[in-house]
């Protein structure tokens, strides 16, 4: 006879939301990052016409697919989100301020972030705490 014993994991609906949110958004700024990194011409002008340089495309492009990445890692989801929303306020400020486009797409996105970041800030906190050690 056996003295194993299983037990029944239970899955909070409110966090299997999360995550399914997290990959969502994983996969959004995943391809977001793509065409960036890979020069598409779409890109290249829109980030002359920012003024910055191209150098910053590849930045922005690096951080949203770190940020994608990070997403999908249960330590770093929170700290992902909350680089990931910093990347969308200047994101939105540019829109504005440089491009004159609609801040619309940007501003879901960093919503969606923030949402995360909120639901997510026991990580953050082992992440600083992490850090201060």
């Amino acid at each position: 006879m056996s003295t194993t014993m299983t037990t029944a994991r239970r899955i909070r609906p409110g966090i299997a939301v999360l995550w399914v949110v997290q990959v969502l958004l994983a996969g959004s700024f995943l391809m977001a990052a793509l065409p960036k990194l890979s020069g598409d011409p779409v890109m290249v002008e829109m980030f002359g016409m920012i003024g910055a340089g191209q150098w910053l495309r590849y930045v922005v492009g690096g951080l949203e697919l770190a940020g994608a990445i990070g997403l999908l890692v249960p330590r770093l989801c929170g700290p992902a989100a909350v680089g990931l929303g910093g990347l969308m306020a200047g994101a939105i400020v540019t829109n504005i301020a440089v491009l004159g486009a609609s801040p619309a797409v940007p501003a879901v996105y960093l919503l969606a972030t923030a949402v995360i970041v909120w639901f997510r800030r026991s990580t953050i906190r082992e992440a600083i705490t992490a850090v201060r050690r």
